[in-house]
């Protein structure tokens, strides 16, 4: 049974296949649109008061805006590593062009930075976790690897068979410990060697006092949103990769990803320390990893 936090692929109106604002997410801060280009077709946008982080989930292309023109260069698919990304900041009006499918993650924001790029050579490429938990995250827009007002963004891919956003974990009030981040989940699913279609799943779950209770099938396209609560495990079926786009922004004062695990589960990281990586990570082609 669907929740109201699921949206599944292509329901938006074309040539945007998801477009989550505020609005009809009924939040405050982050926005993500996903647009579908044919060869040499072009679209122009502007970022009112959004900062955005723009990039390729397949295909190339360019921004121009401001009378600069920013290469995004071509990416197989989201499984072949990391991919450049575009920054374009409030109050500008820029044109997306180009040939594939790429996504548009935003966040309200009230300070302006300057457009710029980052080239996929200088992602830096994190593997997270061990054993079945092993997953390969892409920070080209986090907090610390990127200077933005509000918006922070990354990809995750999933080796078929493990468990990835796990530990459960939630990050929906502004403490020491803990920042208030809205939070979407864009999903792709790699096809099976035999290619078939794949799925996976996601969880996200509340507390007494904040409840939620979301458990969704997923595959290519559909997207997920978590306005609170505990959310983990994103799990991909045996035999299909699973991809994730993360986008997040908050309410408080500090650009910072400060999560809390469910009390039940953080035991699981300690187990890390005796697991290797799983062996098919890295893939596509990373400029780096660290732990």
């Amino acid at each position: 049974m669907n929740s109201k936090y699921y949206i599944p692929a292509r329901s938006a109106e074309l040539p945007f296949t998801v477009d989550v604002t505020p609005e009809s997410a009924g939040w405050a801060e982050s926005s993500l649109q996903v647009v579908e280009l044919d060869d040499s077709q072009s679209i122009e946008l502007a970022t009112g008061g959004t900062e955005v982080m723009i990039l390729p989930l397949s295909g190339g292309g360019r921004i121009d805006c401001d009378g600069q023109t920013f290469e995004l260069s071509r990416r197989k698919s989201v499984f072949d590593g990391p991919a450049d990304m575009v920054y374009v900041g409030i109050d500008q009006t820029y044109t997306l062009s180009g040939e594939g499918r790429f996504a548009i993650c935003g966040a309200r924001a009230a300070r302006s930075f300057p457009n710029r790029r980052v080239a996929a050579a200088d992602v830096p490429v994190e593997l997270r976790g061990a054993g079945n938990c092993s997953r390969q995250v892409h920070n080209f827009g986090t907090a610390t690897t990127f200077e933005a007002d509000s918006l922070i963004a990354c990809e995750v891919i999933t080796p078929g068979g493990n468990w990835s956003s796990y530990p459960a974990h939630k990050h929906e009030e502004n403490t020491d410990v803990e920042t208030q981040l809205e939070e979407i989940y864009y999903f792709e699913i790699d096809d099976s060697p035999a290619g078939t279609p794949g799925f996976g799943y996601h969880r996200v779950y509340g507390t007494v006092q904040h409840p939620i209770e979301v458990l969704e099938e997923v595959r290519s396209g559909d997207v997920v949103l978590v306005p609170h609560g505990y959310h983990g495990p994103s799990i991909a079926a045996p035999g299909h990769h699973m991809y994730y786009l993360n986008v997040m922004a908050g309410s408080g004062p500090n650009r910072a990803w400060l999560i809390c695990d469910d009390p039940n589960h953080t035991w699981l990281r300690g187990s890390w320390e005796h697991q290797e990586i799983d062996p098919r990570l890295p893939m596509g082609s990373p400029s780096g990893q660290g732990v």
